[in-house]
C-alpha cells in the first residue's frame, strides 16, 4: 500500500467511506494487473496510474472518475477485459477505461494516419462522457512531467502534440491549470534552450518590476477599501509559453514586451465586478479598444471575466481581471467543475459545461460528414484555440463566431439550411461580400433563395469546421445530384428516336445496371454524367442483345442553359460565351466541358465523335459569362483608366487584369469580363476600338 497511501488520504478527505473502499480495491486490483511492468524510468509501473487518480483527486472528481484512472492502463497493457472491469466495478467505470485506453493494434499506412485516428477516437470518446479527456489530460499531464527518460526525439513529438492537441483541448473545455501547466512542460520539452533562457530573464524582470508590481497591486487595493469592496486582489506571472507566443507574434525582444504580469481582482457578485471596473478605469487611464466584457457574452469555453488594458505608473500596461469567486473557479476547472464531488450529490450544470456540451454536440456532428481522420482532426484542431467575435442578427441574437469568420460561416452557424441557400449578405444594411471577414458588432443579414446552393469557392474563405464539414457534404450530394442529372440528359439523346430513358422498360433498365457493372440505375446515369462511361455505348450494347432496335444515329444536340451545375464547365481556355458555335467534350471525373468551336484544343475532334457533343446555348439565359479581351495600347496616363471606365458604363464586371509592356510606348492588356452573349461583348470591343489611346483590341479564343 505505499504508493496508495497518499492517495487514500486526499480522496478520504472529501468523499464517503464506502466510496473510498472502492478506490482501494481499484488500486490493488491495478497493482495486481500491472505487477511486473516498470515504467522507462524504472519506478514500478503502478505509479503512474496513482499519480493519474492523485491530480484527479486534487480536483476533488467524482469516485468513478478515480477508479477509471487507476485502471485507465488495464485493458490496454495487461490481460485485463471490458467486462472484468463490468463485473468489479460496474458499466460507468468499464466504458470510462475503454474510452481512455489507447487505440488497438490497427494497422495504418504511417504515423500521421494512426495519431489522426486516434485523435478521432478520444475526441468521440470524449463526446459520450467528458470525463474520458479528464482522465486522458490527466494521463498526458503526468506523462510531460516524467518526459526526461525518453529519448530527444520521442521527447520533442510528444511535446508538439501536447502543444497542438491536448492544451488547446484543456483550454477549449476550460481548464485553465491544466492547460497552463502542459504549455509549459510541452514548450520545455520542446525547446529547452529557449525555455531556459525565458526562465532566467523572467527572473531577473521578476526582481527588477518588484516593487512596480507591488506599488500598483496597493494602489488598486487602496481604491477598492476607499469604496468600501472586499475583494481579493494578486499580481500573477504570465508563463513562459505565452510570452514567448507573445515574443513571435510581435516579432520582439523579452526586453520589449512589458505586459508579462496580470492582475487579477475577485470579488462576490457580478455587480461589484462592474463597480471595479470602474474604480480602475479612473485609478488609471484605460488603453482604446481593449476592453473586454466576458460576462455579458461569454467565451466559447464557457469563461467569464471582465479584460481591461489600463496604462499604469510610468506608462507600464496594466492587463486587469475581474470576475466573481464562482467565475474564478470556472476558470480553473472549467468542464471539470461538473463533476466535482458535493454531499448532495447533484452535478453542477455551470456555462462551461453547457458551452462543452453544445461544442462537443458539434463534434458528433462533424465526424459524421467528414471523409477521414486527417480531414476530421484538421476541422476540430481549427476550432480548439478560437478567437471569438460577436456578430447580432436582425432580430438582435448575439452569435458567436471563431475569428476571420464570414457571413457564410454566420450562415451555417444559424443554421445548415440557411448556409445551404445563402446566396447574399447584408451587414448594417448594406451588401457585404460573403468572402469578406466580418468584425464584432456588425449586425448581419443572411440573403437567401430556393435556388441557392452551395459553391466549391467557399472553402477558400469559410474558418468554422461546421461550415467546411457541411459544404464538402453538400458539394459531395449535388455533385452526384448534378451527375444524376446530365447523364439523364445525355441518355436522352442517345435515345431521342426510342422514346428517351422514360420509354425503357423495367428488363432493358436491368440490363443497362449490368452492362454498366452498376448496382442501380441511378448509378449508371451518375457514370454517365461524370463521364467514366458514354452513353452511346450502352445504347449500342442494347441494340447488340437485341433489346433495342437499331436506328440510324441521330443529329444529337444538347442544350446548355448555363446552370446545370458542378458537372458542366466552360472552358477557360477558349472562354464560350451565348451566341458562340460550342461543342461538349466528356471526360472521366470531369463531365461535359464546353469548348468554343474554333478553340485549338479541340482541332480535329471529328476523329473522335464519341467523346464529343453537339451543343446550342438556350434562348433565354440570363447568366453572365467570362470572355477575354487583349488590347494593346499606348503608354500615356489616363489611357488604362478610360478603358475600365467603358467596362464600367456598359455594365460589365471585370474579374482579371493583366499588364505586359510590348516596348517602350505600348503596352498589351489582357482582360477577362463577365457579359451576356456575344452581343453585349462586341458592343464592348467596339467602344474600346474608338479610344484615341487604343492600338488594337481583339477577343482571345486561344
Amino acid at each position: 500500500m505505499e504508493y496508495f497511501d497518499s492517495l487514500k488520504e486526499l480522496v478520504a478527505s472529501y468523499l464517503p467511506p464506502k466510496q473510498v473502499e472502492l478506490i482501494q480495491d481499484a488500486y490493488l486490483f491495478a497493482k495486481n494487473a500491472h505487477e511486473g511492468q516498470f515504467r522507462c524510468s524504472g519506478e514500478p509501473y503502478i505509479t503512474h496510474p496513482v499519480a493519474v487518480a492523485t491530480y484527479l483527486a486534487d480536483m476533488r472528481l467524482d469516485y468513478e472518475t478515480i477508479i477509471a484512472a487507476l485502471l485507465h492502463d488495464t485493458i490496454e497493457d495487461t490481460p485485463v477485459t471490458f467486462q472484468d472491469i463490468t463485473n468489479k466495478f460496474g458499466k460507468h467505470v468499464a466504458i470510462l477505461v475503454e474510452g481512455v485506453s489507447k487505440l488497438d493494434k490497427l494497422k495504418f499506412r504511417n504515423r500521421q494516419e494512426a495519431q489522426a485516428e486516434n485523435f478521432r477516437k478520444m475526441v468521440l470518446a470524449m463526446t459520450e462522457d467528458v470525463r474520458v479527456i479528464l482522465i486522458k489530460l490527466a494521463d498526458r499531464t503526468h506523462n510531460m512531467r516524467t518526459l526526461g527518460a525518453l529519448r530527444p526525439d520521442k521527447r520533442r513529438r510528444i511535446a508538439k502534440e501536447t502543444l497542438e492537441i491536448y492544451a488547446p483541448l484543456a483550454h477549449r473545455l476550460g481548464i485553465h491549470h491544466i492547460k497552463t501547466e502542459l504549455e509549459v512542460l510541452g514548450f520545455t520539452a520542446m525547446h529547452p534552450n529557449r525555455a531556459k533562457v525565458l526562465e532566467k530573464v523572467v527572473k531577473v524582470a521578476r526582481n527588477t518590476r518588484k516593487e512596480l508590481i507591488q506599488q500598483i497591486l496597493s494602489e488598486i487595493r487602496n481604491r477598492l477599501a476607499e469604496a468600501g469592496i472586499d475583494a481579493e486582489v494578486e499580481g500573477l506571472e504570465k508563463n513562459i509559453y505565452v510570452i514567448y507566443q507573445k515574443m513571435q507574434m510581435r516579432e520582439q525582444h523579452f526586453h520589449s514586451i512589458m505586459d508579462i504580469y496580470i492582475f487579477r481582482i475577485v470579488v462576490k457578485n457580478v455587480d461589484a465586478c462592474y463597480r471595479v471596473l470602474g474604480l480602475v478605469h479612473n485609478l488609471y487611464k484605460p488603453r482604446l479598444n481593449r476592453f473586454k466584457d466576458y460576462i455579458a457574452i461569454p467565451k466559447a469555453n464557457g469563461y467569464q471575466s471582465l479584460h481591461s488594458s489600463l496604462i499604469g505608473p510610468h506608462g507600464t500596461p496594466v492587463e486587469v481581471q475581474i470576475r466573481t469567486e464562482d467565475m474564478e473557479q470556472m476558470a480553473e476547472m472549467g468542464v471539470a467543475a461538473h463533476w466535482v464531488y458535493n454531499e448532495t450529490d447533484e452535478l453542477n450544470n455551470t456555462t462551461a459545461q453547457i458551452k462543452a456540451q453544445r461544442w462537443m454536440q458539434s463534434l458528433l456532428e462533424l465526424q459524421q460528414s467528414v471523409g477521414n481522420s486527417f480531414e476530421f482532426i484538421e476541422n476540430v484542431k481549427s476550432d480548439l484555440f478560437p478567437k471569438e467575435i460577436y456578430v447580432f442578427t436582425p432580430k438582435g441574437r448575439i452569435v458567436q463566431l471563431p475569428e476571420g469568420a464570414t457571413a457564410v460561416d454566420l450562415a451555417y452557424a444559424v443554421h445548415s439550411d440557411i448556409g445551404y441557400r445563402c446566396i447574399g449578405a447584408l451587414v448594417d444594411r448594406k451588401p457585404y461580400p460573403l468572402s469578406q471577414p466580418l468584425s464584432s458588432g456588425q449586425t448581419v443579414e443572411i440573403i437567401t433563395s430556393p435556388e441557392g446552393r452551395p459553391n466549391a469557392n467557399w472553402l477558400n474563405f469559410v474558418v468554422s469546421a461546421k461550415a467546411k464539414s457541411r459544404i464538402r457534404q453538400a458539394l459531395k450530394t449535388l455533385k452526384r445530384e448534378d451527375a444524376i442529372e446530365l447523364g439523364r440528359r445525355l441518355l436522352n439523346l442517345s435515345l431521342v428516336k426510342s422514346g428517351g430513358v422514360n420509354a425503357l422498360s423495367p428488363s432493358q433498365k436491368s440490363r443497362v445496371i449490368e452492362l454498366a457493372k452498376q448496382s442501380t440505375f441511378d448509378d449508371v446515369l451518375v457514370e454517365i454524367g461524370l463521364g467514366n462511361i458514354m452513353s452511346h455505348f450502352i445504347v449500342k450494347g442494347l441494340e447488340h442483345k437485341g433489346l433495342l432496335q437499331s436506328k440510324s444515329e441521330p443529329n444529337k444536340t444538347l442544350v446548355i442553359t448555363g446552370s446545370e451545375g458542378v458537372l458542366v464547365t466552360f472552358s477557360k481556355c477558349c472562354h464560350p460565351i451565348p451566341n458562340d458555335p460550342i461543342i461538349g467534350h466528356v471526360s472521366p471525373e470531369k463531365g461535359l466541358t464546353v469548348h468554343h468551336e474554333s478553340c485549338r484544343n479541340i482541332v480535329g475532334y471529328q476523329k473522335n465523335p464519341e467523346k464529343y457533343i453537339s451543343l446550342k446555348w438556350a434562348s433565354d439565359i440570363s447568366q453572365r459569362f467570362v470572355a477575354e479581351i487583349w488590347l494593346d495600347i499606348l503608354n500615356t496616363q489616363g489611357s488604362l483608366a478610360h478603358i475600365l471606365s467603358i467596362i464600367n458604363d456598359e455594365n460589365t464586371r471585370l474579374q482579371w487584369l493583366n499588364t505586359e509592356e510590348k516596348d517602350r510606348q505600348i503596352y498589351t492588356v489582357i482582360l477577362q469580363i463577365e457579359v451576356k452573349n456575344t452581343q453585349q461583348l462586341n458592343e464592348l470591343i467596339r467602344k474600346m476600338s474608338l479610344q484615341p489611346d487604343v492600338v488594337s483590341v481583339t477577343r482571345n479564343i486561344n
